[in-house]
């Protein structure tokens, strides 16, 4: 008697070298997409006697196997069961583990520090809302390892509302653990503030105010980062909406000096955070606080009209150091980037000729036979509306009477404007014995990394917009969780470097000829961007989000082989070596 095995022609057994070890022994499924083929490890069937593997082998090929032999047999039948997604997990997770964060949310596991764990995880794979998780941990629906690797099968979304709760009250322990792992006394502390808008009408958080996602139909809540030089963050702090730089920075200064227990702290914030009013209120008189910023344009344009800024400064060098009576006790470091200049000038130009292209059709209105504007207050109207929508009202001359309109351009005002293109200047009380005027520069520039940690929240990489939450703790809460995911995705980041488009050997501040200019990408970086694989060809480079995508191709399912001796046992598709060297760079288990 013999039987018959009904097979899906997609799938085939592959043995795979594994150097000192015996082969990993794979049921492999393939498929074409895009006219490429495609293939992915189902089970690792290592495990079972060869004798099942090749009764296995030839049903797939759909040979006819005598009953004694044969797997597919009532007798002896393979069936894969609840094959998850795994390998991404389980790396982000140990990632947690060994970046120290695991074990700063709390010494000791418990339910809520599994589910803050979980929301962690699952922030940097989706990006999806609380309840949405609930669902990736449940079995039923469940894509991912997430639930079984963290036992939350039975997760209910109350509990995740709870775990927020129990994690608001340990944000100030973790921040202060995070700030001293990453901050050292003296050491400089980058802030800025961003803002999310917010779907909904109930929460007091949210509000209208400039809004840094050009939505100013929606309500926002601002949100400021702390980060150090090398761009770990170590904090956030959250605001309503309609607050301002101004009122974020000494509680900045508060949090700095006191929950982090800095004493000697150098603070870095752009021209609006740091304005002359909060270095006098908040920053000159307190011991060990010192500060690097910039002038806006205005006080840049005051110290040209004077003489305190020529350019016969930058003959031979893009920076120069002055001193002016304004701001004693005080470095300025002069900076020009022609490369800005141009890009400036090119804009105003651009900018001046639309604005005269709208200029242009209300002369048209008031010249027209046919009733024409007239009237100088409803001429005047028309012009309003339309002199300042490309923020250029300020470089025109505007002639209006009953029946006639005119314009021209003020070239006083543009040349004044055009004599500080390119032109930015670094206010700072860091001593030089401290700090040399290149190094000045390049940690202002540094801000550079909060601005990118911004991006990371608010992208698909993170996806903290928009903030559904109706209670202000619950919002705290979760931008505090997105702080955490990018904290996490920085340091794989790192660990990553080889493997992306990461400058791994970015020249030092000592190393670069000009620090006001972009930094140049090294030869190995440009190398990297050119064959995009690594030196020595081995491996692809990628993005962090194909990384991740990648790492989920390893997948965990159950197995049953009836009346076998195993019965019924779980397995781990076995990493390919592109997969293995992700993970060995990780620092993650091999066995996951």
């Amino acid at each position: 008697m013999q039987w018959r095995v009904a097979y899906n022609a997609a799938m085939y057994i592959e043995r795979v070298p594994n150097r000192n070890s015996p082969p990993a022994v794979l049921l492999r499924e393939s498929w074409r997409e895009n006219g490429k083929v495609k293939k992915r490890t189902v089970a690792n069937l290592s495990g079972l006697p060869d004798e099942l593997v090749e009764a296995l082998r030839a049903a797939l090929k759909g040979e006819s196997i005598p009953a004694s032999e044969g797997i597919a047999s009532p007798e002896k039948a393979i069936s894969l069961h609840d094959i998850r997604q795994h390998g991404h997990v389980a790396a982000i997770h140990s990632a947690l583990k060994k970046s120290g964060l695991l074990g700063m949310i709390d010494s000791k596991r418990s339910r809520e520090r599994d589910v803050v764990a979980a929301m962690v995880i699952d922030r940097m794979i989706n990006g999806d809302s609380k309840l949405a998780m609930v669902r990736h941990c449940a079995p039923q629906t469940a894509s991912t390892s997430l639930g079984e690797l963290l036992s939350l099968e039975d997760l209910h979304e109350n509990e995740c509302y709870a775990a927020m709760d129990w994690l608001l009250d340990r944000q100030g322990k973790i921040q202060k653990k995070l700030a001293k792992k990453h901050l050292a006394d003296g050491d400089p502390v980058l802030f800025d503030l961003s803002s999310s808008y917010f779907e909904g009408q109930c929460c007091e958080l949210a509000q209208f105010g400039y809004s840094r996602d050009h939505r100013s139909d929606r309500k926002q809540v601002n949100y400021g980062i702390y980060c150090n030089t090398a761009g770990t963050p170590i904090g956030v702090e959250v605001l309503p909406g309609n607050e301002s730089d101004r009122v974020a920075f000494p509680i900045a200064v508060e949090r700095v000096r006191k929950d982090f227990n800095q004493k000697n702290v150098i603070f870095i914030g752009d021209r609006g955070m740091i304005s002359g009013k909060a270095i006098d209120e908040y920053l000159r008189d307190e011991e060990g606080a010192d500060w690097i910023t910039a002038l806006n344009s205005a006080s840049i344009a005051k110290l040209e009209r004077q003489g305190s800024i020529q350019l016969t400064f930058f003959d031979e060098h893009d920076l120069a150091n002055i001193t002016h009576p304004d701001y004693p006790d005080e470095r300025l470091i002069v900076c020009r980037n022609p490369d800005l200049a141009k890009r400036r000038a090119k804009r105003r130009e651009a900018l001046l000729q639309a604005t005269e292209k709208l200029l242009a059709e209300i002369a048209k209105k008031v010249e027209r036979k046919n009733k024409p504007l007239r009237g100088k207050d409803v001429i005047g109207v028309e012009a309003g509306k339309i002199i300042n929508k490309k923020k250029m009202g300020k470089h025109f001359i505007l002639a209006i009477t009953d029946d006639t309109f005119a314009f021209e351009r003020n070239e006083e005002k543009i040349r004044a404007e055009a004599a500080i293109d390119g032109l930015y200047v670094i206010r700072s009380s860091v001593d030089k014995t401290r700090m040399t005027d290149q190094e000045l520069v390049a940690n202002y520039k540094n801000l550079e990394m909060v601005e990118r940690a911004f991006r990371s929240l608010k992208s698909i990489d993170l996806n903290v917009r928009p903030i559904h939450h109706r209670l202000d703790p619950r919002v705290r809460a979760h931008i505090f969780i997105c702080m955490l995911a990018y904290h996490i995705e920085h340091y794989m980041r790192r660990r990553l470097a080889p493997l992306i488009f990461m400058d791994e050997q970015k020249e030092t501040v000592a190393e670069r000829d000009n620090v006001i200019a972009p930094v140049k990408r090294s030869e190995s970086a440009k190398k990297k961007d050119r064959i995009r694989r690594t030196p020595d060809g081995q491996y692809p480079i990628s993005s962090f989000r194909d990384i991740i995508k990648t790492l989920s191709a390893i997948t965990r399912s159950r197995v049953k082989v009836k009346d076998h001796k195993k019965g019924d046992f779980k397995t781990i598709s076995t990493p390919t070596p592109y997969q293995r060297k992700i993970l060995e760079l990780l620092g993650s288990p091999r066995g996951l």
